[in-house]
């Protein structure tokens, strides 16, 4: 045998190295901060992201991830607590949203939108023990966090002189300092285990986190960047919230395939436009009513040179939006998607079928299956409609310290629905979306509508009664129901019916607008406030019929068009 190499050896001489770079790759990042440092093994010194004229590689955001996971670890950051990321898009957001699971804790991220009654509530639900914002956002902020007993660090992104002083017993500390603490030994993670708390507004009361692990993340990370193709010579622009899953999954694709992220913070949608031009941005994901604003304008003609795709998630795109995106830039293909945080992401739809089929969601992203349940869990036929049901990798972990409504979101799958038969003794668990949808004889998936009353405005779900609650606490009104009406723009706008408090005569319209821009994130603030005299109809239940106020506002928008 001398002079010979080991059996092993002798076969691996026969694979090609294309063959195992890809078995590398596919058996990398099974934890959302290795999609990082596997990406700066592989291109140390490529560009992983960019905020406005600086741009970090992976070495340099490799070396910053590592430097607050061991920061946090040096603060007593235990096994799973959480970090609150409360910031515009910038490169301690991203770096704060990778380091928190890499020191085995979880990650918040808040919608800079936000106003600081919602960041406190959040603050609180989900206990955060370390809260990640820059000075002024703290300022506005600091009368509420006392309130909030399990928070006990605050990571300024820069120094801020009275911070420290007005916030006893709190622990302010610079981001600089926090990134400066030396390594230290972590704990275990693996794919199960936690990694991102992502608030949602649920049909009733304020938002519910959704708890996502490392594999939801990760699994949601390949199977996107498969069917897009992402490669290392992307560059994604991060035009939507990273509180947003589709918003931080431009992040996760990217730093899969080795490409570039820039974030943009966006005043106008032209904005978004010189971002696409400057940047050379090989791919685009935003939400309908952006698409709606960017269509009507004159696009760069060098962008048609280096997009190569647009994906839609957020609603529908509608038609003639999509048709004057293709001819803005003919040479980007189209993806339109659908998503459900609960789940990630779920369908898309190829460009080759945008033309026959511009109205589907698709089918199935890699690595999951969509069916389409009745009422009884039995599965549909072609052509009925029936509960979209998610199953597999990137379902969530259920919604964080809420047992009643994970039970009724996160269901076991039927036996003998998708060969999950009986002689498993462990259910399966499935996302029970809610949403009304029919598969056609080949096998794509239109949407049909929602069961429940969630307001879909700008790319954002807004509760209807997370509106009433901010209405009522202005003491403006008597009784009041908000309720989604049809908008060309926005996809639904949110209106509302209302009554003066006792012993007013009339509603102040103006009022109480002015209290809700006060007091709610702007894609919230109702469009239109209609007076009404009390009480408001109720259905059998005894509750207010949301749903019959907006069947009679329709009509009565109607007999005004028609007149």
């Amino acid at each position: 045998m001398q002079g010979r190499a080991p059996p092993a050896v002798a076969v691996l001489r026969y694979i090609s190295p294309s063959f195992l770079s890809g078995a590398r790759r596919l058996f990398e990042s099974t934890l959302l901060h290795e999609l990082v440092s596997s990406a700066t093994d592989r291109t140390p010194d490529a560009a992983a992201l960019t905020a406005g004229a600086e741009t970090l590689d992976y070495g340099m955001l490799q070396a910053r991830v590592a430097g607050m996971a061991a920061g946090l670890r040096e603060l007593g950051l235990a096994r799973g607590e959480r970090v609150a990321i409360w910031l515009e898009k910038r490169f301690e957001g991203v770096v704060a949203s990778f380091g928190a699971p890499a020191a085995g804790g979880v990650f918040v991220p808040l919608n800079p939108l936000l106003k600081p009654e919602q960041v406190g509530y959040i603050l609180r639900d989900c206990n955060v023990r370390v809260l990640v914002t820059s000075p002024e956002r703290f300022a506005v902020l600091a009368e509420g966090v006392g309130q909030c007993p399990d928070l006990r660090h605050i990571v300024l992104t820069e120094p801020a002189e009275h911070a420290a002083q007005a916030t006893p017993p709190l622990n302010v500390i610079p981001w600089s300092a926090l990134l400066a603490t030396p390594p230290g030994a972590g704990y275990r993670v693996i794919d199960t285990d936690m990694a991102a708390i992502l608030y949602t507004s649920g049909s009733t009361g304020r938002p519910k986190g959704v708890v996502l692990s490392h594999r939801n993340m990760v699994a949601g990370a390949k199977s996107v960047a498969s069917y897009l193709g992402n490669h290392a010579g992307d560059t994604l622009l991060a035009a939507l919230p990273l509180s947003f899953d589709a918003g931080f999954s431009q992040l996760t694709t990217a730093f899969h395939a080795g490409g570039r992220v820039v974030l943009l913070n966006y005043l106008l949608p032209r904005d978004v436009l010189k971002a696409l031009e400057r940047e050379q941005v090989t791919g685009l994901t935003a939400v309908p009513p952006l698409y709606i604003q960017l269509a009507q304008l004159e696009w760069p003609a060098t962008v048609n040179d280096t997009l190569r795709y647009f994906a839609n998630t957020g609603g529908r795109m509608p038609r003639e939006t999509l048709t004057l995106l293709r001819r803005r830039v003919p040479s980007a293909k189209p993806f339109l998607m659908y998503g459900l945080t609960e789940a990630f992401r779920s369908t898309y739809l190829p460009p080759e079928e945008v033309d026959r089929r511009p109205d589907s969601i698709g089918k199935a992203i890699p690595n999951a299956e969509i069916l389409v349940l009745r009422d009884d869990g039995s599965e549909c036929a072609p052509d009925e409609s029936g509960e979209l049901v998610h199953r597999g990798a990137l379902v969530g972990l259920g919604y964080w310290n809420d047992a009643e409504k994970t039970a009724e979101r996160y269901r076991p799958l039927p036996r003998g629905v998708a060969g999950h038969h009986g002689g498993l003794q462990l259910p399966e668990v499935a996302v029970f979306s809610g949403d009304t949808v029919r598969r056609d004889s080949d096998g794509f998936l239109y949407f049909i509508g929602r069961r429940d009353e969630m307001i879909k405005t700008s790319g954002y779900r807004v509760s209807p009664t997370e509106v009433e609650e901010v209405l009522y606490a202005t003491r403006l009104v008597g009784e009041c129901a908000a309720f989604g009406t049809e908008h060309p723009v926005l996809g639904q706008s949110i209106h509302v019916v209302a009554t003066p408090p006792s012993g007013v005569a009339n509603i102040n319209v103006e009022a109480l607008l002015a209290e809700c821009r006060k007091r709610m994130p702007a894609y919230m603030v109702p469009a239109k406030v209609q007076a009404a005299q009390g009480p408001l109809p109720r259905n059998p239940n005894g509750k207010i019929d949301r749903k019959l106020l907006a069947r009679q506002w329709g009509e009565q928008a109607a007999d005004a068009v028609r007149a």
